[in-house]
């Protein structure tokens, strides 16, 4: 089909336009290239043939410089993008720019400067600690509805959508061991989350105030934070995780701008705790999105998480992560932390999906209490866009491999 004629129903029609980095079978030179339907077109190809003025942040081989020029500038090439392939006249100039998806290679799209993980599920939090804690009279720590819970991750091992996780290594002890042994985890597992994209950095010593958000993350992407839980849980305490989530986070090869989500915006769960006044947002506009997100095992789907049911929203974990004065630099990403749902069938780890093993999951190759060699995890996404359409998150994908 050709590159304009996508199909009313398509979630990655003119609506949504996510961006990403590719390269082609004849140059291996990275491009910042824009979605649409099953194409690619070269963005900065298309702004030097149009002499647009944004040629210079898009003919470039990351999203780091568009990142980095701000809000406004998002907003005017967004819209600029949008009528390069809606307006009937462009066609001819830029129908030779498209590349069919199946045909190109696609990178890492942003170059990654910080890495900060949530855990802002209330379902996920009250999950884990029923599994961790069965004693406990309050599955909850007693911080956890006072301010977002998080970790800083490694940025090196942020990596795209389609790249193999080789199974960790490292120290495990169970309860009942003497000691503890080296080899790789046996309990490798998921976490199905969203990854938030920093755009314009901040002055260190000045805090991102809660209304500030949007002049700060560019858009988001779906990320998945391997975890390896035996790994993990001998090393985690007092100062929680190391090498159990260090070893890969993959994210998609798409960055949706949070203007295609407008839509998709949703209050929050209501709130059960008086907030302090950095994280109250009671009086500022609704900062939650209406994700709907599928987890599939080898081509099974097992699990739908809701995002829309996260307690701490973007906004919240951004205003948290700076309140000590810490800076904003450009291609910081922060994930989510895990998105699970009330009900079973909407939870977003194999922790909570089989109960720590306990209940295995059934599936056509056979049953899974965590993950095993050449399983492949996809996640999946899509929001309620304008008009009753569909706005499509680009999937991020990966296999495992023998460490």
């Amino acid at each position: 089909m050709p590159p304009f004629e996508v199909p009313e129903d398509d979630p990655f029609g003119p609506h949504n336009l996510p961006y990403g980095v590719f390269s082609t079978s004849e140059s291996t030179d990275r491009r910042v290239g824009v979605r649409l339907g099953d194409h690619i077109l070269d963005a900065g190809a298309a702004a030097l043939s149009l002499g647009s003025p944004y040629a210079s942040l898009l003919a470039r081989p990351t999203l780091n410089p568009l990142l980095a020029a701000g809000r406004t500038t998002w907003s005017d090439v967004r819209r600029a993008l949008t009528a390069w392939v809606t307006v009937p006249a462009h066609r001819e100039a830029l129908e030779p720019l498209f590349h069919p998806l199946s045909s190109v290679a696609l990178h890492l799209p942003f170059e990654v400067a910080d890495y900060v993980d949530f855990y802002a599920s209330e379902n996920h939090a009250r999950n884990a600690g029923r599994i961790f804690r069965p004693d406990a009279a309050e599955p909850l720590t007693p911080n956890w509805k006072h301010l977002p819970i998080g970790y800083h991750g490694r940025a090196g091992t942020v990596v795209v959508s389609g790249t193999d996780v080789v199974r960790p290594s490292g120290q495990r002890k169970a309860p009942s061991d003497p000691a503890p042994v080296f080899g790789p985890s046996a309990r490798l597992d998921i976490e199905a989350e969203v990854g938030f994209v920093v755009g314009t950095p901040s002055q260190q010593g000045r805090p991102v105030a809660l209304g500030d958000f949007r002049d700060h993350v560019f858009g988001l992407t779906l990320l998945n934070d391997w975890s390896a839980r035996d790994i993990q849980a001998w090393e985690y305490v007092p100062l929680g995780p190391f090498l159990g989530k260090s070893f890969a986070t993959s994210v998609s090869a798409w960055i949706t701008p949070l203007e295609a989500l407008e839509d998709a915006r949703v209050a929050p769960p209501k709130r059960t705790h008086p907030l302090l006044p950095y994280l109250d947002d009671s009086a500022e506009e609704p900062s939650g999105y209406d994700l709907r997100m599928s987890i599939a095992i080898n081509g099974e789907v097992v699990s739908e998480p809701p995002f829309s049911t996260m307690y701490w929203t973007a906004a919240q974990q951004l205003a948290h992560l700076t309140v000590n004065g810490a800076s904003l630099r450009t291609g910081d990403l922060y994930g989510s932390g895990t998105v699970s749902g009330a009900e079973p069938g909407q939870r977003g780890s194999l922790l909570e999906l089989t109960w720590n093993g306990r209940d295995p999951l059934e599936l056509p190759n056979g049953k899974r209490a965590y993950l095993e060699d050449g399983d492949v995890v996809t996640l999946s996404a899509w929001a309620p866009g304008p008009g009753g359409s569909r706005v499509g998150l680009g999937e991020v994908s990966g296999r495992i491999v023998t460490g």
